[in-house]
């Protein structure tokens, strides 16, 4: 399939197909297909040496593919190199600046002939008082800021942010994952490489799940969560009751909505099915005038639980190579 140049912005800002990378002897993206859609959060996982940063070095123009189609906005990432930088904002694993560099001065450095004004950037991002601060005196959340600051100065199409908010603290992340959602209420494309699921699951659109660099699965959070790890449970401990009253109430619990399996051993029930089984339980509990149980515990399934039965599967099953 020939990808064509990028008129208009229903066409993918991204658009990879058969995408292959080898070290040695060692592939670590295998004829990958993956689409980027314009003004989408897509969300690259899975474990480490997946061959997602490998991935977006090569969109950058950072390394050259051994074979396969890569264009971004239309463009070669390394003949239309000098192109592909004016239209593209990264902050990459490895980012960092000089210790004694203010915010000011890095935001002047990074400027281009197409740069927003850098004040009103550093104000938006919450960084305008520390605009004669160096980059050694910056907690972990504003260096992040920093970065998403000189990623958007000269007014990028597309944003690709690697492990952002690894290493940072649960405050320092919620700052991070604000400034992400203001670019995508902005209408700005955003490709997010990261290990945080609980970060994909509420920033992204879409993910796609990554393993020896091919796609094991990819949609939305909630899709992939709903194949692969659709199942609830509920535990609580019934209060004593004798034998039919207790073989009663677990005959309730296995009629209800959503429910398809119900366990109990030593007065604790569990009971698993769909997301909706949890409010069915709860309402069981209520109907029944019991009090609720103080050990009640709900799992719910998400992305993590998701991922995790993704890489669990034989290394041929579910590999599909694309994401579109």
């Amino acid at each position: 399939m020939d990808i064509q140049h990028l008129s208009s912005p229903a066409q993918p800002v991204v658009a990879v197909r058969g995408l292959t990378k080898a070290y040695d002897d060692r592939t670590v993206v295998d004829h990958l297909d993956l689409t980027v859609h314009d003004g989408e959060v897509l969300g690259l996982i899975g474990a480490n040496g997946a061959g997602k940063t490998t991935t977006v070095e090569i969109l950058q123009g950072l390394r050259r593919q051994d074979s396969g189609e890569v264009r971004v906005l239309g463009l070669d990432p390394v003949r239309d190199a000098d192109r592909v930088r004016q239209h593209v904002g990264s902050q990459l694993q490895s980012s960092g600046l000089p210790d004694r560099l203010r915010v000011a001065e890095a935001v002047d450095l990074f400027s281009g002939r197409r740069a927003i004004d850098g004040d009103l950037l550093l104000e938006r991002f919450g960084l305008a008082q520390r605009r004669r601060s160096p980059f050694a005196g910056l907690s972990g959340g504003e260096r992040q800021r920093l970065f998403l600051v000189l990623a958007l100065v000269n007014r990028p199409r597309l944003v690709i942010l690697d492990e952002l908010t690894q290493g940072l603290d649960p405050a320092a992340r919620r700052e991070v994952w604000s400034a992400i959602s203001q670019l995508h209420a902005d209408g700005t494309t955003v490709l997010l490489v990261t290990h945080e699921l609980d970060e994909a699951q509420a920033l992204c659109d879409r993910v796609v799940a990554m393993r020896d660099g091919r796609v094991l699965d990819h949609g939305t959070p909630a899709e992939l969560v709903a194949r692969h790890a659709g199942h609830a449970t509920v535990r609580f401990t019934l209060p004593h009751q004798d034998v039919a009253a207790t073989a009663e109430s677990l005959q309730q619990l296995n009629r209800l909505p959503g429910a398809s399996n119900v366990a109990h051993s030593n007065d604790q029930v569990t009971v698993r099915g769909t997301r909706s089984v949890i409010a069915h339980v709860g309402a069981w509990l209520v109907a029944s005038q019991r009090p609720i149980p103080p050990d009640l515990h709900v799992d719910i399934p998400d992305l993590e639980a998701a991922l995790l039965t993704l890489l669990d599967q034989p290394t041929d099953q579910n590999l599909t190579g694309a994401a579109s």
